[in-house]
């Protein structure tokens, strides 16, 4: 195995600065303070704002939740899934996507032409804590969490996004336009593109063939962005 150099580290030090700068930049961020924690490789940083997320209180959704569920998967991630909010089974373990609805996300993620493993994405929600019985985000509580979904998404650096679902895509996208109009089109997002599709939880109510195999062209969709986009 070659020697890594300080020379090295420091080049990839300077170039992980300079993608999160820019990543911020294309954001629409025009300030930044200035901490040591932009240096932080993607997977100390991810470490530290789960950390730092422990205890929030910025919203109602603290006052019944069991745990927060930041997210999971492999922090080099060039390709993120994102969610609405945790569910019972994600509550109890504090892992997203856990239950009936994260076992077909995972066959999703899995069928042919798609074959993309959870190992190599990073699951998240627009919000990290359960709401009462399921029910949809509201948009305060969406405000309240879009800064730590901002912050991962910038220690990530994505290059492909699949947003599950209306809320999550509205959310992300800043549109009322409902998901039967926003898939299987690519969107911009910052320095990613940004790929709409149904919530499997939706798919599971709605078990018929049409959504089905549109879920499946959205998949593929998103897989042959990624095919273009990805780095490692």
């Amino acid at each position: 195995m070659a020697r890594v150099t300080p020379h090295d580290a420091l080049a990839d030090a300077l170039g992980a600065l300079g993608a999160t700068l820019r990543h911020h930049r294309d954001l629409g961020v025009t300030e930044l303070p200035l901490e040591g924690s932009y240096l932080l490789g993607p997977e100390e940083t991810l470490q530290a704002q789960e950390k730092a997320l422990q205890g929030c209180r910025r919203c109602r959704l603290c006052e019944g939740r069991t745990t927060i569920v930041f997210g999971s998967g492999n922090p080099r991630a060039e390709f993120v899934v994102i969610g609405e909010a945790p569910g019972a089974d994600e509550d109890a373990q504090g892992l997203p996507f856990v239950g009936r609805a994260g076992q077909l996300l995972t066959r999703m993620l899995e069928a042919r032409k798609v074959e993309l493993s959870r190992d190599e994405a990073f699951v998240t929600n627009t919000v990290k804590c359960r709401p009462p019985s399921n029910r949809n985000p509201e948009a305060d509580e969406l405000a309240a969490c879009a800064p730590f979904l901002a912050a991962q998404l910038a220690a990530l650096q994505p290059k492909v996004i699949l947003s599950l679902g209306s809320v999550a895509t509205q959310s992300l996208l800043g549109t009322k336009e409902p998901i039967g109009k926003l898939r299987g089109r690519v969107h911009s997002y910052g320095s990613a593109v940004l790929i709409p599709t149904f919530h499997p939880a939706f798919l599971l109510r709605n078990p018929g063939d049409e959504y089905k195999r549109l879920a499946w062209e959205d998949l593929q969709l998103a897989r042959r962005e990624y095919d273009k986009r990805r780095t490692r």
